[in-house]
């Protein structure tokens, strides 16, 4: 007999997918770092990612709606009163057939046969009080009477599956034997927390009692702690049942409850079990409540699953808020996620988590000296690349062109060779690379005949002679005006690109960036990045341009290059005591003072560069006067850019007016 294999192919379903690509994070990188120039912190902008998602992911936030509709679900489906409804028609069923049973019965006494009827027709309209009173009745019916011995059961497996999830069940059809069992094992449970309270159990008596009553408890404790906890949040949850029903509701179960098996013991022993285990777990919510709307009757067991759940989905809902110190998306609880709204949810979540994970420990974030997350050095290349690529395609007029490279952008080749280096983009010289790998691969013991793996320290690049080096500096306006007109991020972004492309295609020149509000400060790219709006009133130019003017005096071989990116007219200089002076309107000493800064540049050879932002009159005859006492240029470009005109205009400046084409800047 021959046995054909069969194979059967479907969706991996058990957890992480092992063939799954690792998360792209330059979306999240992205949406970060735009957030953080629009003012949020690292953290801040991270947790927003996250809360909104991306392009084709949910967010937390959609996690957290899906959470509580699938809690509005429960309320509004359920009602509490499924085991009252049970144990009443129980009850009409016992009394119906006992009813017919004594009109058929010709053979019972008429006095005794009235009084009987009589009994059953003045029961009490109080279920409860009905089958109390029931209780001592002598049954002629044995289908009465086996009607009222089920609610006698029905009610204790209830009551059980209340502190024991899946008790209703295993019970059912259950002998004295194994009520006895049931019986025994509360007994030995209470001893064992009371010594636990007490302090004197030892894991001895754990293993002794979950060998002799561990088929009670599916969970598999593996400890006595594991052991409180999971009947912890199970007793909290079926106080919290109680406490959601109506008085009337509860008054009922409390009255049947010592029906239950037809043991008083039964009770007496659960009230003990919840007395050792708020004692042991007082911090789980034992007098919460509940309130359900819904058709669908619910019985006990039932009904504290129930409340489990919700307690899970309130545990989900805070764990996705993020809101609590330290808070982190390992924290999620995935399992439950999983249970609660399905596996496609926790693998949104898992890979949210992946995301934060690899943002903080992928190099993209880091803590600064404050112990706060901030953008890395390399999230900031990252993200002047981008900005960089976006401003070449304003500058060239076209969609869609090639990756910014600079091939004989730093000068022109001098036939000499270097190291690569981080961020080269220069030619490679062949020769020398090949030549140094042949020399590693001898020196290996390997044999070149058989092949070469290059390795990057076999990479040379052809030098390039410098062309003429500027000291650039960019003025950039930060008084409030500048955030209340949208104007604070794509500020933050022109200084992004022109640092980037400085650093990585123009090494030989120098940029300062240089920020005005009511005090000028010269800032690193990341500080800049960083910077929240700022509600100060006052745009003091002349404080800028002093600053200015030391850093050019710092680097006296280079050609000093003036970028002022501004919104407004001066409205604050600088006393000689270091003090900022503000007035508005514009006052004449203000003006005076700004221009005698700016002209000590323009006799040092200064090529200045005016970016003015907006329609304000008074801005636009002050920014042309101070261009033409220096021969220098204005441009009004649109805040969308700004970028690639403060960009153009550096290029402009460092090649002293010669078109910049490919050659300079490959596209």
């Amino acid at each position: 007999m021959s046995v054909h294999n069969r194979s059967r192919y479907g969706r991996y379903a058990g957890g992480p997918d092992p063939l799954a690509p690792p998360v792209d994070l330059a979306e999240a990188l992205d949406a970060v770092a735009e957030d953080v120039m629009a003012g949020y912190s690292p953290r801040q902008a991270l947790q927003e990612y996250l809360r909104r998602g991306g392009r084709n992911r949910e967010g937390l936030d959609h996690l957290a709606g899906r959470v509580q509709q699938r809690r509005n679900e429960l309320l509004d489906r359920h009602r509490l009163d499924g085991t009252l409804n049970e144990v009443q028609k129980l009850l009409d069923t016992a009394v119906l057939e006992e009813r017919k049973q004594l009109a058929r019965d010709v053979r019972m006494d008429d006095t005794d046969r009235a009084f009987r009827e009589m009994q059953l027709q003045n029961l009490p309209k109080s279920t409860a009080a009905a089958v109390n009173e029931l209780a001592s009745y002598d049954w002629q019916s044995s289908t009465a009477r086996e009607a009222y011995e089920q609610i006698k059961d029905l009610l204790g497996r209830e009551i059980l599956d209340q502190r024991f999830a899946g008790m209703k069940e295993a019970l059912e059809g259950a002998t004295d034997e194994d009520r006895a069992a049931v019986s025994e094992m509360l007994q030995d449970l209470n001893e064992l927390l009371d010594k636990h309270r007490r302090g004197e159990d030892t894991d001895a008596d754990f293993q002794e009692f979950m060998a002799k009553h561990g088929q009670f408890f599916p969970e598999n404790p593996q400890s006595v702690e594991e052991l409180v906890d999971a009947l912890a949040q199970r007793g909290a949850a079926a106080q919290r049942l109680l406490q959601s029903m109506s008085a009337e509701q509860r008054q009922e179960l409390m009255q049947l409850s010592a029906q239950a098996f037809g043991s008083p013991e039964l009770m007496a022993q659960l009230g003990q079990l919840d007395a050792n285990l708020q004692a042991l777990r007082p911090g789980e919510d034992w007098t919460g409540s509940e309130r359900f709307e819904g058709e669908e009757g619910l019985g006990l067991g039932d009904g504290t699953g129930v409340l489990q759940d919700l307690a899970e989905l309130d545990e989900l809902a805070e764990q996705l808020s993020q809101s609590y110190n330290g808070s982190r998306l390992d924290d999620l609880d995935l399992d439950a996620l999983a249970r609660q709204l399905g596996q496609d949810a926790a693998v949104t979540a898992r890979t949210l988590a992946e995301i934060e994970r690899a943002m903080q420990d992928g190099g993209y974030l880091r803590r600064g000296a404050d112990g706060d997350l901030r953008l890395s050095p390399q999230a900031m290349r990252r993200l002047g690349r981008a900005l960089l690529r976006d401003t070449a395609r304003q500058l060239s007029g076209r969609q869609g062109g090639r990756d910014t490279r600079a091939a004989g952008a730093a000068g022109e080749q001098t036939g000499s060779s270097r190291q690569w280096e981080f961020g080269d983009a220069e030619p490679w010289d062949v020769t020398r690379t090949i030549t140094n790998a042949i020399r590693r691969t001898i020196a290996d013991g390997g044999d070149p005949r058989h092949g070469l793996r290059l390795a990057v320290d076999d990479i040379e690049v052809t030098e390039t002679e410098a062309r003429t080096q500027a000291a650039v500096v960019l003025l950039a306006d930060v008084s409030f005006s500048m955030a209340a007109e949208g104007r604070w991020v794509p500020m933050k972004r022109t200084a992004l690109a022109l640092h980037h492309l400085i650093s990585t295609r123009f090494r030989g020149d120098r940029l300062q960036l240089i920020t005005f509000g009511r005090y000028a400060q010269t800032m690193d790219i990341g500080e800049l990045t960083a910077l929240p709006a700022l509600r100060e009133q006052g745009t003091n130019l002349h404080h800028g341009l002093l600053l200015a003017g030391r850093f050019f005096r710092q680097h006296p071989t280079m050609q000093p290059v003036l970028l002022v990116v501004t919104d407004g007219e001066p409205t604050a200089h600088l006393l000689a005591d270091g003090e900022s002076w503000f007035a508005w309107p514009p006052d004449t000493e203000t003006i005076r003072i700004t221009v005698a800064e700016l002209d000590r540049l323009g006799r040092a050879g200064t090529q200045a560069t005016f970016f003015r932002l907006g329609d304000d009159p008074g801005l636009e005859r002050f920014v042309q006067r101070m261009a033409r006492r220096i021969d220098g240029r204005v441009v009004a470009p649109e805040t969308g850019d700004l970028g690639a005109a403060v960009v153009g205009e550096y290029l402009r400046a460092h090649f002293r007016g010669r078109p910049y084409d490919d050659a300079d800047w490959a596209l």
